[in-house]
């Protein structure tokens, strides 16, 4: 945070930059206030584009065998630019290599762990144990240490979900 914090004040001083020799080459016509009014665009700048590259930047970051399954998209209405492109604040993952897979009964089990990263002011990473059932196609959480099934939040999961599809037929 403190990087983005030195490079949105660089952001502004280039943008203030800007607007003072575009003052001197205007002979001085421009108004004083173009030179804070164009350092304060510019970090405005730096910081919109700096939350829009955020899920780029983190997903660029991921092992080759991790998986986005879900991306949480936002609209805000202290960022009105949201409505026309909405934000991302969060996604979801899973990395095949941490796939364990059994069979038990006939029916043919997944272990994996989903992790959850989340855009604030200080990046989130949260991740859960789930066993995933690909015939029935359900999914329950795993208890932290016992790693036994926690059925009391069982849920039932759609085939054309995206996680269903990541773990059970890998695409």
């Amino acid at each position: 945070m403190l990087w983005q914090l030195i490079a949105a004040i660089f952001a502004g001083l280039g943008a203030a930059g800007i607007g003072l020799i575009l003052r001197q080459l205007s002979g001085k016509r421009l108004p004083r206030w173009i030179v804070p009014a164009l350092g304060g665009l510019g970090m405005l700048a730096y910081q919109i584009h700096y939350e829009y590259t955020w899920f780029d930047n983190k997903q660029a970051r991921l092992p080759a065998s991790a998986q986005v399954i879900s991306r949480q998209d936002e609209q805000m209405f202290w960022r009105p630019w949201t409505y026309l492109a909405p934000l991302t604040t969060g996604f979801d993952v899973i990395d095949h290599d941490n796939l364990v897979t059994r069979h038990a009964d006939g029916a043919r089990l997944v272990e994996f762990i989903l992790y959850h990263f989340e855009r604030q002011p200080a990046d989130q990473v949260s991740h859960r144990r789930y066993l995933l059932n690909c015939e029935a196609r359900d999914l329950v959480p795993l208890a932290d240490k016992t790693r036994q099934p926690l059925t009391q939040s069982l849920r039932h999961l759609e085939r054309s979900a995206p996680l269903y599809r990541a773990v059970c037929t890998g695409t």
